[in-house]
C-alpha cells in the first residue's frame, strides 16, 4: 500500500509532462507504468524511420526545449534521448512492471483506490490518491479488425508497432492494411528497401507536405478553422493533384476539422505520394467506380492469396496491419460518467475543460492535439490540483 497527493496511470509524454509539472509545485505524485520503460510507444513500438510529424516548437514539453541544433523534425532517437534527459531533470520516478487492474473512487473518504498487478512479482498493489490522472494516450492498446481466414495466412503478420526497417523484407511482396501516417510510411520504407508493397487504403484522406501542416498550425492562430482549412485543402490539390486516379480520395471536410472532430489525422507526406505516382507503391482502392469512392477492404484469406471486396485476389507474403489503436481505459476505470466515453476519450460535453473531471479525476493527452495539447493539458492539471490544494 502506497499514497500521494497524484497516481499519474501511464508513463508516456503525456504522463511524464504531468509528474513533473507536479514536481514543480512540489506535489506528491506516483507513476505507474505497464512496460518496462518510460515512452514505450517510441522506445519499443516505432519504426527506426519515424520522425516527429510536426516541427520540434510544437513537440515540447513543460518546462524544456529541445537542444538549439535538434533538427526541425526530430528523429526518433533524438526524441528519446529528449525523454530521457526530461525524466532526469524533473525527477520522474515512474514504476515500472504495473498494470492497473481498476480504479474507483471510495465513497467515505473520496480517494482513489488502485489496485495494480506487478508484473515482477505477480502480486497485487493498491495504491491511493486524492486525484487520479488517466495518461494512457490515444496509443494504448494495438487493433488489428478481424479478418476471415486470418490464422491460415502462410505468411507473417504483425502490427504496425512490430515494424522496425524494410531490410528484412527485401524481394517480398508486402500488403500494408491503412492508409494512416504510419501505414504510408511504412510502405514509403518498405518501397525504399526493395520490397514489392501495396498499400490498402479504405477510405478517404488528406494528404499535406510539412510546410502546408506548419502554415496552417500559424494560421490557425488568426484565423478560423474553416479559413485555414479552405487554404490548405487548396495548396493540397494544386500541389499534389487529383490523387482520386491513384486510388486516394479527398475527404469533404476539412484536415483540421477532421483532427478535431474525429482525431483523423492528415498525412504528413514525406515521399510517399511520388512513389505512388510512378507505381512503385501499388495501391489497391482503384476500380473502375472509383469516382463514387468505392474503395475495397479485405474480406478474406486463403492461404497466400488474400481477397478483397472488390473481386480481386493477389498472393502476399507479408501483412502489415497498420489499423491503429484502441483503448481499454473502460476495463479498469470505474465510476466515471462525465470525464471519458467507453472508448477512453473525453466527451463532447466536456470541452474545453476535456482535461478535468469529477471527484479529482483528470486526463492528459487525449484532446487529439499532439504532444502540444499534452503539455497544455499537463500544465492545466497541475496548475488546478494546486488551486485546489
Amino acid at each position: 500500500m502506497k499514497e500521494a497527493m497524484v497516481i499519474i496511470v501511464g508513463a508516456g509524454p503525456s504522463g511524464l509532462a504531468t509528474s513533473a509539472c507536479l514536481n514543480k509545485l512540489s506535489i506528491s505524485n506516483i507513476v505507474l507504468e505497464r512496460e518496462d520503460c518510460s515512452g514505450s510507444l517510441w522506445n519499443k513500438k516505432s519504426y527506426n524511420r519515424l520522425h516527429l510529424h510536426l516541427p520540434k516548437q510544437f513537440c515540447e514539453l513543460p518546462y524544456m526545449s529541445f537542444p538549439s541544433d535538434t533538427p526541425t523534425y526530430v528523429p526518433r532517437k533524438q526524441f528519446l534521448q529528449y525523454l530521457d534527459e526530461y525524466v532526469s531533470k524533473f525527477k520522474v520516478n515512474p514504476l515500472y512492471n504495473r498494470r492497473v487492474e481498476s480504479a474507483m473512487i471510495k465513497e467515505d473518504d473520496k480517494q482513489w483506490c488502485v489496485k495494480v498487478k506487478n508484473a515482477s512479482t505477480d502480486e497485487t498493489e493498491e495504491y491511493f490518491s486524492r486525484f487520479l490522472v488517466v495518461a494512457t494516450g490515444e496509443t494504448s492498446d494495438v487493433y488489428i479488425a478481424p479478418v476471415d481466414g486470418l490464422s491460415s495466412f502462410r505468411g507473417e503478420v504483425i502490427h504496425s508497432t512490430e515494424y522496425k526497417s524494410g531490410e528484412i523484407y527485401k524481394s517480398q511482396n508486402v500488403l500494408v492494411v491503412g492508409s494512416g501516417n504510419s501505414g504510408m510510411e511504412i510502405a514509403l520504407d518498405l518501397s525504399n528497401s526493395g520490397v514489392k508493397t501495396s498499400i490498402v487504403v479504405r477510405s478517404p484522406v488528406h494528404i499535406l507536405s510539412r510546410a502546408m501542416v506548419y502554415a496552417g498550425l500559424v494560421l490557425l492562430k488568426y484565423f478560423s478553422l474553416n479559413v485555414v482549412d479552405g487554404f490548405v485543402a487548396m495548396l493540397s490539390k494544386l500541389f499534389y493533384g487529383d490523387m482520386a486516379k491513384y486510388g486516394i480520395n479527398r475527404p469533404k471536410e476539412g484536415p483540421f476539422f477532421m483532427k478535431v472532430k474525429y482525431g483523423k489525422y492528415p498525412i504528413v507526406d514525406v515521399g510517399t505520394t511520388r512513389k505512388i505516382k510512378s507505381g512503385e507503391i501499388q495501391i489497391l482502392s482503384l476500380q473502375i467506380c472509383w469516382r463514387e469512392k468505392v474503395l475495397p477492404s479485405i474480406t478474406s484469406i486463403r492461404g497466400e492469396e488474400i481477397e478483397f471486396s472488390n473481386g480481386k485476389s493477389l498472393p502476399f507474403d507479408v501483412i502489415i496491419f497498420a489499423t491503429g489503436f484502441k483503448r481499454s481505459t473502460s476495463m479498469w476505470l470505474k465510476g466515471d460518467e462525465y470525464l471519458l466515453n467507453e472508448d477512453g476519450m473525453p466527451k463532447p460535453t466536456s470541452f474545453p475543460n476535456h482535461w478535468k473531471g469529477q471527484n479529482g479525476l483528470y486526463c492528459v493527452g487525449l484532446a487529439r492535439k499532439g504532444l502540444y495539447g499534452a503539455a497544455a493539458d499537463a500544465r492545466n492539471i497541475a496548475s488546478d490540483i494546486k488551486t485546489l490544494l
